[in-house]
């Protein structure tokens, strides 16, 4: 019998529109390139809201207001990196300076807006970020 994740690993993602764009990240995950919304892993004692302004801050060196939940995986999604079950929740997100979001900080990372016309089912890499690009294209 095939045995299970051992945990949970519980993500957070915001989710910035402006001027018709969403603003999205590429960075190197495990040895792989990888397109996806900012945001990341929620730490142990930290809420949800404090874990995503954190993440912001440590991705993109801004503050954040996270104005409303937009969508929480609502399926069984292992981890494509190690043996963890994912439960992803994403916010509608705004920041005080969209050119400033586009700086980039770390190295191996790239931030961009990118049209919300042109999302499609490749645009993100990850699963749960293909499905709520998905979301988006219906807005």
């Amino acid at each position: 019998m095939q045995q299970g994740p051992s945990r949970f690993n519980i993500r957070v993602y915001g989710i910035w529109l402006h001027n018709g764009h969403v603003l999205v990240n590429e960075e190197r995950i495990h040895g792989r390139q990888v397109t996806k919304f900012p945001g990341g892993g929620l730490e142990l004692g930290e809420g949800t809201h404090d874990g995503l302004k954190r993440e912001w801050q440590e991705e993109l060196g801004m503050d954040i207001q996270v104005l409303q939940h937009f969508y929480t995986t609502d399926f069984y999604q292992p981890s494509a990196f190690d043996d963890s079950q994912v439960i992803s929740i994403y916010y509608l997100v705004r920041g005080e300076d969209p050119q400033a979001a586009i700086t980039n900080r770390l190295e191996n990372e790239r931030t961009y807006w990118y049209p919300l016309a042109d999302l499609d089912i490749d645009t993100f890499t990850l699963p749960i970020d293909k499905l709520v690009g998905e979301l988006l294209t219906r807005l």
